[in-house]
């Protein structure tokens, strides 16, 4: 156990550590301040706006950016389905796998687009090499890249800025940050054992003398920009728990390293932004000590391991759905960091989890803050600190402002629709499927267990992270699957595009407003006050949202374990 919390412990110190090297890093990028990458990435760039017809130079409204935003991604979406559904047409299909399902295309397009990849599918037996390369592998740099850009225009406006301009934003995403990180991240994966090859499956003959067909792949950079680019979605069904793509703890602490890197970074970003940096720190703070609380109460549930057993083996750690190779404490550092993160990658099963570690995993998709999705998640940081310095202000008497801008009826509206838009995504079509358990949902654990798969599963695409609770008939040729690849479609969609739209709506208002002179009066935000009552925001609405199914799933399945003992 105490060497389980040490690892952890020394990853998070190194992340400590990078944050500000990569967070100056960004801000340079955004700020279109001189890079060492400049030489490589601005004749690249030209190119690109010169074929895109893109004029750098011009600024765009928040109305434009999300124009942009949505016309870009929905082209990217539509090329992307028509790819899967020709794939047995295509290049690069060594086993001549034949087109999926509509339905499974149409829920894998949308899925990838959004950053969350949830599949419901098995990879290595439904998509060709030049699938996962040509469309997933490319959806995989434009969903993080989108995300970066938004979160970026929505700096810029809350702090008075223009939003600049989505093709700019995008372009550099990826050329500046994610290409050359991802190139890292798979030469350092391939020198860990991660395979990197386009020929066919191998076939072995096995101890017994059996024939056994060992799917293989182009993994290596796939698996580098899946987490990088927080995407999660798995080259073999096992995910990260398979050994072609996390081979050895050397690859399991870059994957988490790789999780962490940009989202941690864009909080400090934003200080540089404003000048700040005492604010950026004091709000890392608060999601690192959330962050920390959640993995140790999840590392104490599974050291623990399950009651039930313990009665008739003794205390022992929950090794059900672990890999042993790497141990309970990074299977609940993994697994925390890829829910906090919405990269929904997995090297452990989560459906094994002790109920304290479904609730912590669970409430990381509903709070999406710790740390969120590339861009949008801090975005979203943000929200939650307008809505904080709106209730001070309610609670003292005085119009509450952010920086020196006044919060007005427009913009606390746009705070609403992004807070509310979540739990209807989630509650109601949880709450249909779950009034037709046989025929909707296909719940293969019956009971409390059961009802968390199910909110899970919406949980995870509203918040666009894509792992799952598993036990479901979510994929192909089930009946069920129509209904969840339809279902998590509309979720999956909705609970990307209607919050970005709103967030770059607020943030182009915000630009707009004038800064109020600072008088003894004013508000700080950038104290540990301030930064209290913002984590008290944000847990209290969290929670109280979301308190029937939390104390109807992991909590009720927490106390009927105690009662059988």
């Amino acid at each position: 156990m105490l060497q389980g919390f040490f690892q952890i412990a020394l990853t998070l110190l190194l992340v400590v550590g990078i944050t500000p090297i990569f967070g100056t890093y960004l801000a340079q990028v955004f700020q279109f301040k001189k890079t060492f990458l400049d030489p490589i990435a601005t004749p690249v760039d030209r190119v690109i706006y010169r074929i895109g017809g893109v004029e750098p130079e011009e600024n765009m409204t928040g109305q434009e950016y999300a124009t942009a935003v949505l016309i870009s991604n929905s082209a990217i979406a539509i090329l992307v389905f028509l790819l899967l559904m020709l794939q047995q047409w295509l290049p690069l299909n060594p086993t001549k796998l034949g087109m999926p399902t509509w339905d499974t295309a149409l829920h894998t397009s949308i899925s990838f687009l959004v950053n969350a990849d949830l599949q419901h599918y098995t990879p290595e037996i439904t998509f060709s090499y030049f699938s996962q390369i040509a469309a997933l592998g490319f959806l995989m740099f434009v969903a993080p890249a989108t995300g970066l850009a938004v979160g970026i225009a929505f700096i810029r406006g809350i702090t008075g800025r223009n939003l600049g301009n989505f093709y700019v934003d995008f372009i550099r995403s990826i050329t500046r940050v994610l290409l050359p990180l991802a190139m890292i991240g798979a030469i350092l994966l391939i020198a860990a054992g991660v395979p990197e090859t386009l020929a066919g499956p191998a076939t072995a003959t096995t101890l017994e003398g059996a024939t056994q067909v060992i799917a293989r792949g182009p993994v290596a950079h796939f698996e580098s920009i899946k987490m990088l680019g927080e995407n999660g979605g798995a080259f073999f069904g096992g995910n990260s728990a398979h050994p072609f793509e996390n081979p050895n703890p050397a690859s399991n602490l870059w994957q988490i390293l790789s999780m962490l890197l940009i989202p941690a970074a864009v909080i400090y970003t934003y200080g540089l932004f404003i000048g700040n940096t005492k604010q950026a720190w004091l709000l890392y703070g608060m999601v690192f000590v959330i962050f920390a609380v959640l993995i140790a109460v999840t590392a104490v549930g599974e050291d623990l391991g399950n009651p039930l057993v313990n009665s008739a083996i003794g205390t022992a750690p929950n090794l059900e759905g672990k890999e042993v190779r790497l141990g309970t404490a990074q299977t609940t550092l993994f697994a925390i960091t890829t829910t906090a993160t919405m990269t929904g990658s997995a090297n452990g099963m989560f459906d094994s989890l002790m109920p304290a570690g479904g609730f912590c995993a669970l409430l990381n998709l509903l709070i999406q803050v710790i740390w969120g999705s590339i861009g949008t998640g801090t975005a979203l940081l943000f929200i939650y600190l307008f809505l904080a310095v709106f209730l001070s202000g309610l609670l003292v008497g005085r119009t509450p402002e952010f920086m020196g801008r006044k919060i007005g009826q427009w913009d606390i509206t746009l705070v609403s629709i992004i807070l509310l838009v979540h739990p209807i995504l989630i509650l109601i079509p949880a709450a249909i499927t779950l009034a037709f358990p046989d025929t909707l949902a296909g719940i293969s654990n019956p009971g409390f267990h059961g009802l968390t798969q199910v909110v899970y599963e919406y949980a995870s695409a509203a918040a666009g992270n894509g792992s799952g609770f598993e036990g479901l008939a979510d994929s192909q040729p089930a009946p069920t699957a129509l209904w969840w690849n339809l279902t998590t479609s509309f979720t999956l969609w909705a609970g990307r595009f209607i919050p970005i739209t709103a967030m770059l709506l607020l943030a182009d208002s915000m630009s707009g407003k004038q800064t109020a002179p600072e008088t003894p009066a004013t508000l700080r935000t950038d104290t540990l006050l301030f930064t209290g009552v913002t984590a008290a925001t944000i847990l209290i609405l969290g929670v109280l949202t979301f308190l029937p199914v939390l104390a109807l799933g992991p909590l009720a399945e927490a106390f009927q374990l105690a009662n059988k003992l």
